[in-house]
């Protein structure tokens, strides 16, 4: 195969000079050091319970955003509670986890009176805007 560019060509043989070496001293490696395998059960497990996990996160977040306070709130605020109830489902797990911990706090401090139904209503507003801001700048 004849290339148009010498660079191009250039870059090719680089590339392949490069990977000469490198697999070379892979296979070295793999010679000396033990390979250590995860067993498919040990995997399924693990997928079982992050998935387990991120279920629970996104029920905590739409229970708490389901509420009719939580509608009204966001209805008043222009928000569209379908929107953001699909909007959960893409969030990373980590992202998810923050807002499903941060709505638990809420929950639990309103129900203990710790929060007047204004907050309650900000921290609403406040939860749902977030969920839309992070997967508008992730998308």
């Amino acid at each position: 195969m004849m290339f148009k560019h010498k660079s191009f060509t250039a870059v090719l043989m680089g590339l392949a000079m490069a990977a000469v070496p490198a697999a070379a001293q892979s296979a070295a490696t793999q010679t000396k050091a033990p390979q250590h395998a995860v067993s498919l059960a040990d995997l399924q497990k693990d997928v079982a319970a992050s998935a387990a996990t991120r279920q629970a996160n996104e029920a905590k977040i739409e229970n708490f955003l389901s509420t009719p306070q939580a509608r009204e709130a966001m209805k008043k605020a222009g928000i569209n509670y379908e929107v953001v109830k699909q909007s959960v489902s893409q969030l990373s797990p980590d992202e998810l986890a923050s807002l499903a911990a941060r709505a638990d706090k809420a929950q639990m401090q309103f129900q203990a009176g710790a929060l007047t139904n204004q907050q309650l209503t900000y921290i609403i507003i406040a939860l749902a805007t977030a969920v839309l801001i992070i997967v508008i700048f992730t998308a």
